[in-house]
């Protein structure tokens, strides 16, 4: 079967073209806060621009199909083009020089983990921090679903797109056809966004602070506008727990908001997924908070000021940082790995947890953990009746072996790829607590890791090597592994 290359190129050209849209809306930014930046992040704009059109008039006359290969091929490579294009404005207006040290915080921001190599973030332009934001933003739901929305209109069907970006195993959609359900999916997306943003700036943050770490909550990104992230908000509770509800909202599964905004609240009750995750969420922030309350040598400046008093606090801090881990919003209220050796140990096996299917975050997602889980149970009993027939169950449907198989497959593949992460850390000078934190931080898309990684430094220490080597890891963490491993294998280019 031959290659589509055409259709390939020119699907390229059209998320550059929306690449560049987006830089002028911090371009313009930049020229409202007259932060110096505006022509250079214009600059940026055009280039992305010309070469997107460039590329879509190139191939015009294409032929109109988008099959698996090439569904493969446009979502990997697509991210990659998005983050090579997109790291224009920190080289053009000299922010972040280096194009190692720029394509990691691009492709950190475009994999929403928030990992970042910045030591002075507040002496950034404005319209630099906004783009910044922007990249977290296109990145959550991701810049394919919002082609899938306009290749309509060139007269391309998205749906190989959709099975190849979509986040989690299963693909529970709102509309039969694809391209309602990605307006969908973005309306919700642009809704929660807008409201957060109203409360952060009700609850007193400034306008640009607001839209910033909206734009960062709803993509589980977490960069901040602020060197000390959200701990800046630490005498404002208000600001942390509005940033705690969004944080939530996305990471649950978009779709169950959907059916909550439409009336059908019975669809999320019944939910299996939100109920685990909704648990897992209110145990494990009790768990910490009591290590923090009756165990923790918590430094003051962590919790300073307690404006609630103590227990309120470390509930707070612990809800906060529970949530932001779990979702992999990667957003600090304190350093949680000051706390306890416990908890250190307990927030680095969250990091492995994940959000829900069909959310924003990162991570291996609670749906997976529970047919992992499911399956191993059922183990026992086939071992005892090997005649029985005894299918895995989820939300009172019966799971195909296919997915079943799928999911295995894939945690396998995410530890394996955890323990190599590791191991090239390491073996580029990392010590063990960094090599190994942020191996799982990176394949996770969290953010914060541990040892030099920690949720105060950031990963500016890196080697070189090891920039480009987490920057792999985020993307292989992002696309769910399968979509560009595919790519990497040799049977994928064979022609069939």
């Amino acid at each position: 079967m031959k290659l589509n290359t055409r259709i390939i190129i020119h699907i390229m050209g059209l998320l550059l073209l929306c690449n560049g849209s987006f830089m002028l809306l911090a371009a313009i930014a930049s020229g409202i806060y007259k932060d110096g930046a505006t022509m250079d992040i214009m600059l940026a704009a055009i280039v992305t621009m010309l070469f997107g059109i460039m590329a879509m008039f190139y191939t015009r006359g294409h032929k109109k199909e988008v099959k698996k290969k090439e569904g493969y091929i446009v979502v990997t490579f697509g991210w990659i083009v998005m983050s090579i294009s997109g790291m224009l404005p920190y080289l053009f207006s000299g922010s972040i020089p280096s194009i190692t040290d720029a394509f990691f915080e691009t492709m950190s921001g475009y994999t929403t983990t928030g990992a970042s190599i910045l030591d002075d973030i507040e002496s950034l332009p404005e319209g630099i921090l906004l783009w910044r934001s922007l990249t977290h933003w296109i990145g959550g739901m991701g810049i394919i679903v919002l082609a899938i929305a306009i290749l309509p209109l060139l007269g391309i069907g998205g749906m190989q797109l959709f099975a190849a970006e979509a986040p989690g195993p299963g693909g529970d959609k709102l509309h039969p056809r694809i391209t309602d359900t990605a307006k969908r999916l973005w309306l919700i997306y642009f809704g929660y966004t807008v409201l957060e943003m109203l409360l952060l700036k009700f609850a007193g943050m400034s306008f640009f602070d607001a839209i910033n770490h909206a734009l960062a909550t709803m993509s589980t990104g977490g960069f901040s506008t602020k060197n000390a992230s959200l701990a800046f908000w630490n005498d404002q509770p208000l600001v942390q727990y509005i940033v705690i509800l969004f944080m939530f909202l996305a990471g649950s599964n978009f779709v169950l908001s959907y059916f909550a905004l439409t009336g059908r609240v019975q669809r999320i009750l019944k939910d299996e997924e939100f109920k685990y995750y909704f648990g897992f969420v209110v145990v494990f922030t009790i768990i910490a908070a009591s290590g923090v309350y009756f165990g923790a040598d918590v430094p003051v400046s962590d919790f300073h000021p307690m404006v609630l008093g103590e227990a309120e606090s470390a509930f707070r801090h612990t809800l906060f940082q529970v949530v932001a881990v779990i979702t992999t919003t990667g957003f600090v209220s304190a350093d949680f790995t000051s706390w306890t050796p416990f908890l250190t140990v307990f927030f680095f096996g969250l990091m492995f947890l994940g959000g829900s299917a069909g959310s924003t975050a990162g991570g291996i997602k609670v749906m997976r953990h529970l047919l992992i889980i499911k399956n191993g149970i059922l183990e026992f009993k086939r071992t005892l009746h090997p005649n029985a027939v005894i299918p895995v169950r989820y939300n009172q449907k019966t799971v195909t072996e296919h997915i079943v198989y799928n999911v295995v497959a894939f945690f396998v593949l995410y530890m394996l790829l955890f323990i190599i992460g590791s191991l090239v850390l390491g073996f580029l000078g990392l010590d063990f607590v960094s090599a190994v934190g942020g191996s799982a931080s990176s394949l996770g898309n969290v953010g914060p890791a541990f040892g030099s990684l920690n949720p105060v430094s950031n990963y500016n220490s890196l080697p070189a090597a090891g920039k480009w080597w987490c920057s792999f890891l985020m993307l292989l963490g992002r696309l769910e592994l399968f979509t560009v491993l595919i790519v990497l294998t040799p049977y994928f280019w064979r022609k069939t």
